[in-house]
């Protein structure tokens, strides 16, 4: 199936469709599909001649359909007309966002590979590598001398914050056993990597962060919001628990309108994270 979508996308008729302004595809239906899911049979099953069609796609990807098309679906947020820019994004950027270890690594051999260059989304080849947690291409980019293991996003976040986003704890690992990986540094809304976890519920992403000596348990987000703020509202009881643990974890700090961890937990009717704070309140539960 990889060698059909290949094969169809470097066809002169898929390579003659414009990529500028935004194409509609209503037309041609199968250009999406093989945009979109080409990778995804590649890597599961990479025969040598889907790879000479990946390469052979890939070498000019720039200007083709299937580039624009792959981001559009990929994107979370998308500025108006960004898509509509001349660079779009390179070869690299797709095979690391689709995991195919092979062809990423014969992109990063390639003399003159800009291992930290980013896409029109403000994305490097690691950021989507973190991002879909695929942890061989991760691997094979962090083994490049020059790669900035901390690039972020236009917006700030970085690949770990991509990796701890989606829950992908394997990736989060090979990035914190790097020296030169900042667990910490903030985002957009002074988000760090710890609440990216939090705000999406992964709490065995935010326990690996926790059981770090250089992520500040007390740090509060552009909000003013604690982690542990955080964690009881959303009713994460696992981290509620280590965080409590904890001699530097502030149980009672209010957020800026006077409510408290505990107020925030009676308010959503997390049972379990009331239970564990209740003991350690102060007089009054503060405000709802």
């Amino acid at each position: 199936m990889a060698e059909t979508c290949l094969s169809y996308l470097n066809s002169h008729q898929v390579k003659a469709l414009a990529a500028t302004p935004s194409p509609n595809l209503q037309s041609t239906p199968f250009v999406e599909y093989s945009s979109l899911y080409w990778g995804t049979h590649a890597k599961r099953d990479l025969s040598d001649c889907a790879e000479l069609l990946a390469l052979n796609l890939l070498g000019d990807y720039n200007n083709h359909i299937s580039a624009k098309t792959l981001l559009k679906a990929r994107a979370r947020y998308v500025c108006p007309n960004v898509l509509d820019r001349p660079y779009v994004s390179s070869g690299l950027h797709c095979a690391s966002m689709f995991g195919v270890d092979k062809i990423v690594a014969g992109f990063v051999e390639a003399e003159g590979c800009d291992i930290n260059q980013r896409d029109c989304l403000g994305n490097t080849p690691l950021l989507w590598a973190a991002n879909s947690g695929h942890e061989g291409v991760v691997k094979i980019l962090l083994g490049r001398d020059d790669v900035n293991p901390d690039k972020p996003a236009t917006w700030g976040l970085t690949p770990l914050s991509f990796a701890v986003r989606n829950g992908h704890g394997g990736v989060v690992q090979i990035l914190l056993g790097r020296d030169d990986v900042n667990p910490s540094i903030p985002g957009r809304l002074e988000l760090t990597p710890l609440f990216c976890a939090l705000g999406s519920g992964h709490e065995g992403v935010a326990k690996i962060l926790l059981g770090r000596k250089d992520v500040d348990p007390e740090k509060p987000c552009g909000f003013g919001l604690t982690p542990v703020y955080w964690a009881a509202q959303s009713g994460q009881e696992g981290v509620v628990k280590i965080l409590l643990g904890r001699d530097d974890v502030n149980p009672n700090k209010p957020d800026n309108q006077g409510r408290t961890p505990l107020s925030r937990a009676i308010h959503r009717g997390h049972e379990g994270v009331i239970a564990l704070l209740q003991p350690l309140a102060a007089t009054t539960p503060g405000t709802i």
